[in-house]
Protein backbone atom coordinates (compact mmCIF):
# COMPACT_ATOMS: atom_id res chain seq x y z
CA UNK A 1 0.00 0.00 0.00
CA UNK A 2 1.48 3.24 -0.99
CA UNK A 3 -0.10 5.39 1.24
CA UNK A 4 -1.27 4.74 4.78
CA UNK A 5 -4.28 6.25 5.97
CA UNK A 6 -4.53 8.74 8.80
CA UNK A 7 -4.15 7.84 12.13
CA UNK A 8 -5.18 8.88 15.50
CA UNK A 9 -3.88 7.76 18.83
CA UNK A 10 -4.39 8.48 22.39
CA UNK A 11 -1.86 10.95 25.02
CA UNK A 12 -1.74 7.43 27.05
CA UNK A 13 -1.18 4.97 24.58
CA UNK A 14 1.37 7.20 23.05
CA UNK A 15 3.40 7.47 26.69
CA UNK A 16 2.90 4.33 27.56
CA UNK A 17 4.42 2.76 23.88
CA UNK A 18 7.28 5.26 24.28
CA UNK A 19 8.07 3.91 27.64
CA UNK A 20 7.85 0.59 25.73
CA UNK A 21 10.14 1.72 23.42
CA UNK A 22 12.84 3.42 25.81
CA UNK A 23 12.64 0.20 27.91
CA UNK A 24 13.94 -2.48 25.03
CA UNK A 25 17.44 -2.98 23.96
CA UNK A 26 17.91 -0.48 20.75
CA UNK A 27 19.40 -2.91 18.48
CA UNK A 28 18.12 -6.20 19.25
CA UNK A 29 14.49 -5.63 18.62
CA UNK A 30 12.65 -5.90 15.50
CA UNK A 31 9.75 -3.33 15.22
CA UNK A 32 10.54 -0.67 17.21
CA UNK A 33 12.01 1.53 14.25
CA UNK A 34 8.28 0.64 12.32
CA UNK A 35 6.28 1.66 15.73
CA UNK A 36 8.22 4.57 15.84
CA UNK A 37 7.29 5.81 12.27
CA UNK A 38 3.78 5.59 13.21
CA UNK A 39 4.05 7.45 16.52
CA UNK A 40 5.67 10.05 14.74
CA UNK A 41 2.84 10.73 12.13
CA UNK A 42 -0.59 10.39 14.49
CA UNK A 43 -2.97 12.94 15.28
CA UNK A 44 -2.35 12.51 19.25
CA UNK A 45 -6.04 13.16 21.53
CA UNK A 46 -6.91 12.62 24.99
CA UNK A 47 -7.86 9.62 26.13
CA UNK A 48 -11.55 10.70 27.08
CA UNK A 49 -11.95 12.13 23.09
CA UNK A 50 -10.57 8.79 21.50
CA UNK A 51 -13.48 8.25 19.01
CA UNK A 52 -14.97 4.27 19.30
CA UNK A 53 -14.54 3.73 15.80
CA UNK A 54 -10.27 4.01 16.28
CA UNK A 55 -7.70 0.73 17.02
CA UNK A 56 -6.29 1.56 20.25
CA UNK A 57 -3.85 -0.77 22.57
CA UNK A 58 -5.86 -3.74 23.65
CA UNK A 59 -8.81 -3.35 21.58
CA UNK A 60 -10.29 -6.70 19.89
CA UNK A 61 -11.04 -5.91 16.14
CA UNK A 62 -12.73 -8.12 12.95
CA UNK A 63 -11.14 -8.61 9.84
CA UNK A 64 -12.43 -8.96 6.80
CA UNK A 65 -10.61 -10.47 3.72
CA UNK A 66 -11.93 -9.72 0.61
CA UNK A 67 -10.10 -12.62 -1.38
CA UNK A 68 -11.53 -15.50 0.76
CA UNK A 69 -14.49 -13.68 2.21
CA UNK A 70 -13.39 -14.78 5.65
CA UNK A 71 -12.87 -13.03 9.00
CA UNK A 72 -11.19 -13.08 12.07
CA UNK A 73 -10.70 -11.10 15.18
CA UNK A 74 -7.43 -9.72 17.05
CA UNK A 75 -6.56 -8.36 20.17
CA UNK A 76 -3.45 -5.67 19.90
CA UNK A 77 -1.45 -5.84 22.77
CA UNK A 78 1.96 -5.01 24.34
CA UNK A 79 4.66 -7.91 24.07
CA UNK A 80 3.84 -9.13 27.69
CA UNK A 81 0.77 -9.89 27.08
CA UNK A 82 1.08 -11.86 23.63
CA UNK A 83 -0.07 -15.76 24.15
CA UNK A 84 -0.23 -18.96 22.54
CA UNK A 85 -4.46 -18.25 21.38
CA UNK A 86 -3.38 -16.88 18.01
CA UNK A 87 -5.83 -14.06 19.02
CA UNK A 88 -3.52 -11.38 20.35
CA UNK A 89 -0.81 -9.47 18.24
CA UNK A 90 2.16 -7.43 19.29
CA UNK A 91 2.13 -3.56 18.88
CA UNK A 92 5.77 -4.70 17.91
CA UNK A 93 5.41 -7.09 15.21
CA UNK A 94 5.00 -5.31 11.51
CA UNK A 95 1.09 -5.97 11.20
CA UNK A 96 0.29 -4.46 14.98
CA UNK A 97 2.15 -1.71 14.41
CA UNK A 98 0.78 -0.59 11.41
CA UNK A 99 -3.16 -1.57 12.65
CA UNK A 100 -2.35 1.12 15.63
CA UNK A 101 -4.31 4.17 15.07
CA UNK A 102 -6.17 3.28 12.36
CA UNK A 103 -10.18 3.51 11.70
CA UNK A 104 -12.87 1.46 11.46
CA UNK A 105 -13.35 0.20 7.09
CA UNK A 106 -9.67 0.64 6.74
CA UNK A 107 -7.35 -1.70 4.79
CA UNK A 108 -3.76 -2.51 5.17
CA UNK A 109 -1.83 -5.14 3.03
CA UNK A 110 -0.88 -8.15 5.23
CA UNK A 111 1.49 -10.90 4.97
CA UNK A 112 -0.17 -14.28 3.65
CA UNK A 113 1.75 -17.20 5.82
CA UNK A 114 2.78 -19.03 2.28
CA UNK A 115 4.14 -15.33 0.57
CA UNK A 116 2.83 -12.39 -1.13
CA UNK A 117 -0.03 -10.54 0.96
CA UNK A 118 -3.80 -10.15 1.63
CA UNK A 119 -5.95 -7.03 1.90
CA UNK A 120 -7.37 -6.51 4.58
CA UNK A 121 -10.23 -4.36 6.04
CA UNK A 122 -11.45 -3.64 9.40
CA UNK A 123 -15.02 -4.40 9.74
CA UNK A 124 -15.42 -4.34 13.38
CA UNK A 125 -14.25 -3.18 16.55
CA UNK A 126 -15.58 -5.77 19.41
CA UNK A 127 -13.87 -3.73 21.96
CA UNK A 128 -11.93 -0.30 22.57
CA UNK A 129 -10.75 0.32 26.22
CA UNK A 130 -11.34 3.73 25.45
CA UNK A 131 -14.84 3.74 24.40
CA UNK A 132 -16.16 1.69 27.88
CA UNK A 133 -13.63 4.25 30.18
CA UNK A 134 -10.84 2.04 30.72
CA UNK A 135 -7.85 4.01 30.53
CA UNK A 136 -5.70 1.57 33.03
CA UNK A 137 -5.31 -1.49 31.11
Amino acid sequence: MNTRPEITLSTLDLDRLYNLIDSLPRNNVAGINELEAELSRAKIVAPTEMPPNIVTMNSTVKFFIESTQKEFELTLVYPKDVDSSGKTISILAPVGSALLGLSLGDEIEWPRPGGGELKVKIKEILYQPESVGEYHI
